[in-house]
């Protein structure tokens, strides 16, 4: 199957840009606040599409009938460490990946077999690059959001740490922001291995990242690429911090090894080609087919799971009524 023709993309982009870039046909369609059906995705693509593609968007499910859909369908999921009924979500698709790869054993076991399960980690964008002409006013800086009631950890952790490093916290566009820091500071408040790591590198920034596993150790090099700390460990923060900030030369030599790592390996470019070359080893069709043969079970046994949970989470509201609606539906 070649993708040349009509592709739906649901929600996240992602790196779809890249898909585009190597002859892809995507129409990009919204996801809001009810849900969407087949007819749907059929008129916003003018056709039906050879192919249905959601990217995680850090919501509540919003396909209806995704498990009927005719063509072969696939399923990105990053959020994994917010959303714990992904597992369950995926095996409405032909195929799924996960960006947080130590999560990937709780999709297994179920309906959809190990080998229709991707590892594909996050990534740089193609904007994302250095910019030699800016000067780093900021010994250590982190960039994103602090906030007492939403990220509670980071805000302890990062308050605690100024108080023993010359800590900077700002909030904005992170291309312009990141290359005024000599250190980079990245703080994961769920555990999950962020675009941020991605992005400073992409930048062509020094580093500092929690060791937080999801195969962070096998896409760079502690000490070499960037340089990891015990999560949540203030002191070796600090320590480290002021280690780097009296060598220009180590912070210099990993930044370059960071964005040579990051231009060799990690850009949205390498995950569409990834993307593209998994896809190629299947017979995308007979997986649809597959999927088609059993939709009712899957509805039974792993949506209607999720819509009642929804519609119990959130009862009295337009939300609960329209997920309670959804798992009586055949």
């Amino acid at each position: 199957m070649t993708f040349s023709s009509r592709v739906a993309w649901a929600g996240n982009p992602y790196f779809s840009d890249r898909l585009a870039d190597r002859g892809w046909r995507i129409t990009h369609i919204p996801l809001k606040k009810s849900f969407i059906d087949w007819p749907h995705i059929v008129e916003a693509c003018g056709g039906e599409p050879s192919l249905f593609i959601l990217g995680d968007r850090s919501s509540a499910p919003l396909l209806r009938g995704v498990e009927r859909f005719p063509c072969p369908t696939v399923s990105i999921f990053v959020d994994t460490h917010i959303h714990s009924w992904h597992p369950l979500y995926a095996q409405a698709f032909d195929l799924a990946t996960v960006a947080m790869r130590d999560h990937l054993e709780s999709f297994r076991g179920r309906l959809l077999p190990d080998d229709r399960l991707l590892w594909l980690p996050l990534f740089a964008r193609k904007d994302d690059a250095p910019q030699p002409d800016v000067k780093q006013v900021h010994d250590l800086l982190f960039v994103g959001k602090v906030d007492a009631d939403l990220t509670p950890g980071r805000h302890r952790f990062l308050h605690e740490l100024a108080e023993h490093a010359p800590l900077t916290m700002l909030r904005g566009p992170y291309r312009e922001l990141f290359p005024t820091g000599k250190l980079i500071l990245n703080e994961s408040e769920r555990g999950d291995l962020n675009f941020r790591v991605f992005e400073a590198l992409g930048c062509g920034c020094c580093l500092l990242t929690p060791d937080v596993g999801h195969g962070l150790r096998d896409l760079f090099t502690d000490g070499e690429d960037l340089f990891l700390y015990p999560p949540g460990d203030v002191r070796a923060v600090a320590e480290l911090t002021r280690r780097l900030l009296e060598n220009d030369h180590t912070r210099h030599r990993v930044a370059a090894s960071g964005l040579a790592r990051v231009d060799t390996s990690h850009r949205d470019s390498h995950r569409a080609e990834q993307f593209e070359n998994w896809l190629a080893g299947f017979d995308m069709t007979a997986l649809a087919t597959e999927r088609l043969s059993r939709a009712s079970r899957i509805k039974r046994e792993f949506l209607n799971v999720i819509y009642l949970h929804l519609a119990e989470s959130c009862a009295g509201t337009d939300a609960a009524r329209l997920y309670l609606r959804e798992a009586k539906s055949s």
